[in-house]
């Protein structure tokens, strides 16, 4: 390759820097002390006209300090699913700089018992979390009456 060509490529492509402000302070961003502390943030999120008619995933990011960072809606589905996909939940994640995550979606149905895809789920987020030193403390299950768990049921 000749220099020409060589200047010509590298001049093709930009610099990647971070660069991270909160807009809110740590101090004022609430603390998650609980699986019941996430659902009542969590539901209060949800349009209460849609959470017994489709599916969707939402994803907390907390701080080292389990504070809130910000919820993202990662998925919206049918009725019966919805697809989370990691690599956007991560991404999300990297880029707030979040260090815990706490995943969650409701069942229209109203079943808050997990499901052998939930379930299947959740250990691949759990695994993937490891690999990044990213903690996925909790999945809930979410429905208009009720949540459950899956650190509390011991899933996680």
């Amino acid at each position: 390759m000749s220099k020409k060509n060589k200047t010509d490529v590298s001049n093709q492509f930009e610099e990647v820097s971070l660069v991270y402000r909160n807009k809110t302070r740590a101090i004022d961003r609430p603390k998650i002390e609980s699986a019941e502390c996430a659902y009542r943030i969590l539901k209060s999120t949800w349009d209460q006209d849609q959470i017994s008619l489709v599916e969707e995933a939402k994803v907390m990011f907390l701080d080292n300090q389990l504070r809130l960072m910000s919820i993202s809606t990662v998925s919206k589905g049918g009725m019966s699913g919805t697809v989370i996909d990691p690599r956007i939940v991560f991404a999300t994640a990297l880029k707030r700089r979040s260090s815990t995550l706490i995943l969650s979606h409701n069942h229209p149905s109203g079943n808050l018992k997990p499901s052998h895809a939930d379930l299947s789920l959740t250990k691949k987020f759990y695994d993937a979390g490891k690999l990044l030193e990213i903690t996925v403390a909790d999945h809930l299950i979410i429905s208009s009456e009720g949540y459950c768990s899956l650190a509390n049921e011991g899933y996680i």
